[in-house]
């Protein structure tokens, strides 16, 4: 099994930063993509930021410039780093692993709890 657990949201002001962070522990054997997602009540995750193994980054077009993530390999850990936070930023953020795990030869995903950002105007 594989455990994600995110920490680091919060409430803060519009313009104002939040750094989210996600460890991935467990029967691991690779991590070959992690990644956050965001999700308000009644629509389907949202992909923002992804990090391949490779340390390829891809953003979507409503964070390019705003958001970084970045990725610790020996930690399986990865963060988000979320700067002049806009009101619809607000969400839960999701974090995403791909994962092959030393029972299997097949990766799959996994994913965290959630943790809670609102970004007030």
């Amino acid at each position: 099994q594989v455990q994600l657990v995110e920490s680091g949201g919060g409430t803060v002001q519009a313009g104002g930063s939040l750094r989210l962070s996600c460890a991935a522990s467990g029967r691991i054997s690779s991590v070959l993509k992690m990644g956050w997602y965001r999700q308000n009540p009644g629509n389907e995750p949202e992909p923002l930021a992804s990090v391949l193994g490779a340390g390829l980054t891809d953003y979507a077009d409503s964070v390019k410039g705003r958001f970084t993530i970045s990725r610790d390999s020996a930690k399986n850990t990865v963060y988000l780093q979320m700067n002049n936070l806009r009101p619809d930023d607000t969400g839960v953020y999701l974090c995403n692993a791909v994962v092959r795990t030393l029972d299997s030869f097949y990766q799959r995903d996994y994913w965290g709890q959630g943790t809670a950002v609102t970004v007030s105007s």
